[in-house]
């Protein structure tokens, strides 16, 4: 499949929101492109987001809608992350199992792609939900507003449009996915980067609450954003950009101007971008790790991150070193999210469990960010992907950890031990050299979990 179209032969759901018309391959029902939403311009630009009105013609859902990234952040990214034109960014895919006689009910996966807030795509080829089909489950990606139009704090402005949109589009498939196969019962919210530091978001936010049933968050993060940085960025884009920080000096300039700009500033501040989810609104109305201590009790979580993000490159023995003292931005962003979310939820009904991702890529020098997609997925085969994992990735490894994740979304617990946020905190290690493809290990995130426990 490429991009932008969705192969096969037309396939016909008549759902809440109208008559949908996909695309059907073999064991694979493909429909892109939905709106869950009004499109945001005009008024309803740094506005929240309207409901889309149901169809009144045949909706064509051949095709991936389009981006809220108009500009990509960088120039090369380790996932492909697809720029598609149009006003409709307020929309979502839905990958299907084909059906099986009276078979139905299917567990969902709604899936956030990353990106920084600022940029990414929904359209992916790696987030492509054809093995999940396979397997019994519907998934779901969805698109929502970055960087400023999603998540800038401008007076006058309801915050975090980015998290509402996802909010919306989560009460869409609550609505409509039960004419896609899918149980509305039984709807697990995922992401990576970004869309994992989003789905700790939401598991934080009071109004998170029945919306899903479980989350996994890959690489997450807690970035709850600092509004007065925000602010002082904003200030400095409305001067490049000739205009006050306002939503309505903000509201003269398009998405793609606006995109630009931020990507000069972050070339000229050393890559430090401030604009994401925001604490202090009826949405987050306190910290995202306090939040978490809170709500989403109820909710069985799966988080991990993989074992060097943004530090590979560097031998193995200098990673080691670097590891054991805890105090990368591996550690520091990723892992130490990890500790500190099991240790929030230590109180909660439901459990935590956590992995590390530990399979260098020969390309990259280490089991880099973005990395385990492909394995989560099980799409090794996908574009992008031997340019960024070398010629030949286990593909044991994909069969394993792609199973761990259908497994808990179909509702299982994993096989190992549930973490409590205390050092030694058991964890699913995936693809070590030398080890087993996965083993269950005591410790892995101890220097970080020490770190936490010192605070």
């Amino acid at each position: 499949m490429d991009s932008f179209h969705a192969p096969g032969e037309p396939v016909t759901v008549h759902a809440p929101a109208g008559t949908i018309i996909g695309r059907r391959a073999g064991h694979v029902r493909r429909f892109l492109g939905i709106p869950y939403a009004e499109a945001p311009t005009g008024a309803r630009r740094f506005a929240p987001p309207v409901p889309r009105g149901r169809f009144t013609e045949p909706f064509d859902a051949s095709r991936h809608g389009a981006t809220s990234q108009r500009v990509p952040l960088f120039a090369t990214t380790t996932i492909p992350e697809p720029s598609i034109p149009g006003d409709d960014v307020l929309n979502l895919g839905i990958v299907a199992p084909a059906p099986d006689g009276d078979r139905g009910g299917f567990p969902v996966m709604v899936w956030i792609h990353g990106g920084a807030f600022l940029a990414g795509s929904p359209a992916s080829p790696w987030y492509d939900g054809r093995a999940f089909a396979r397997d019994g489950v519907v998934c779901v990606t969805v698109g929502y507003r970055l960087g400023v139009d999603g998540f800038a704090p401008l007076d006058g402005v309801h915050p975090n449009l980015g998290l509402r949109d996802l909010l919306l589009a989560l009460d869409w498939v609550r609505e409509n996915i039960a004419a896609f196969g899918g149980d509305p019962d039984r709807i697990t919210v995922a992401g990576q980067s970004a869309g994992g530091a989003a789905v700790l978001a939401l598991l934080s936010s009071p109004a998170g609450g029945g919306r899903f049933h479980r989350a996994v968050s890959l690489s997450g993060g807690i970035f709850g954003g600092d509004a007065d940085a925000a602010r002082d960025l904003l200030e400095r884009l409305g001067r490049r950009l000739g205009v006050p920080p306002t939503r309505t000096g903000f509201g003269s300039r398009t998405v793609e101007q606006i995109q630009q700009a931020v990507i000069d500033l972050r070339d000229e501040s050393g890559g430090r971008l401030v604009l994401g989810p925001c604490a202090g609104d009826d949405l987050l109305p306190v910290p995202i790790a306090d939040g978490l201590a809170v709500h989403g009790h109820d909710v069985p979580v799966l988080l991990g991150a993989t074992g060097d993000e943004f530090d590979g490159g560097a031998p193995q023995e200098t990673r080691a070193a670097a590891r054991a003292a805890g105090t990368r931005v591996t550690d520091t962003l990723f892992r130490s999210a990890c500790a500190r979310t099991a240790a929030a939820r230590r109180r909660a009904v439901a459990g935590t469990w956590l992995y590390s991702f530990e399979w260098p890529s020969p390309v990259l020098g280490g089991a880099a960010h973005c990395t385990d997609l492909p394995f989560f997925f099980d799409v090794l085969d996908a574009p992008g992907v031997a340019q960024a994992l070398g010629p030949n990735p286990p593909a044991g490894l994909a069969t394993l950890m792609h199973a761990d994740l259908v497994g808990f979304v179909r509702g299982q617990d994993p096989a190992w031990a549930r973490a409590t946020g205390a050092p030694g905190d058991p964890a699913r290690e995936y693809g070590r050299p030398g080890a087993a493809l996965a083993a269950d290990t005591t410790g892995v995130y101890d220097p970080v979990a020490r770190a936490v426990e010192k605070r």
